[in-house]
C-alpha cells in the first residue's frame, strides 16, 4: 500500500537541506539522488531531486527554483521525551535560522518545526481546568520550551 510522505520544494537547495536533516536526526540517511540533465529546467549536474528518510520516515527534496517558498501552514512536529531531547534538536534545527514562540522555529532553510515535549498534551490538559490554564499561559510565553517550567506553572 502506498505511504504518503512530505516533498519540499527548494529553490537551489535541496541538497545541503537533506544532509542537513540527516546529520540532525539519529536513523537517517540520503536514499536516492536524480541531477538535472543538458537542457533541464536546472543547472546540468544539479541535484533535482533527493530522496531521504529521517528515522525511517522518507521525504523528497527538489530544487525547483524560486517560485514557491515555506511558511508556517506546514510544520513538523519532533516529540521530545525529555528536556535533553528539547534542547538537542532545538539548538540543532534553530542554528542559522529564527525562534518563534511555543515551541516553533523556522530552520535555516525556512521550515517550520515544532520541537515539543511528548508530554504537552497531559500538561496543557486534564481534568483540572485551572492547573491545565496555568500551563497553557506559561507556554504562551515561552520561545523554546521548558517542562520544569511548565509542571511547575501547571502546579502553582
Amino acid at each position: 500500500m502506498p505511504k504518503p510522505h512530505p516533498f519540499l520544494w527548494f529553490d537551489d537547495q535541496a541538497e545541503a537541506a537533506a544532509n542537513f536533516y540527516v546529520s540532525v536526526f539519529p536513523n537517517s540517511k540520503i536514499t536516492g539522488v536524480s541531477r538535472y540533465g543538458e537542457g533541464g529546467a536546472g543547472p546540468a549536474g544539479q541535484v533535482m531531486t533527493i530522496q531521504f528518510e529521517l528515522d525511517g520516515q522518507g521525504f523528497t527534496a527538489l530544487n525547483g527554483g524560486p517560485h514557491f517558498s515555506f511558511n508556517e501552514a506546514v510544520s513538523f512536529v519532533v516529540d521530545c521525551k525529555d528536556q535533553a531531547e528539547v534542547d538537542y534538536y532545538w539548538d540543532k534545527l534553530v542554528d542559522g535560522g529564527a525562534p518563534s514562540q511555543c515551541g516553533w522555529l523556522k530552520d535555516r532553510y525556512g521550515l517550520s518545526w515544532q520541537i515539543v515535549p511528548s508530554a504537552l498534551p497531559a500538561l496543557l490538559g486534564g481534568p483540572d481546568p485551572e492547573k491545565s490554564k496555568r500551563a497553557v499561559q506559561a507556554m504562551l510565553k515561552m520561545v523554546k520550551l521548558d517542562i520544569a517550567a511548565l509542571e511547575a506553572a501547571r502546579e502553582g
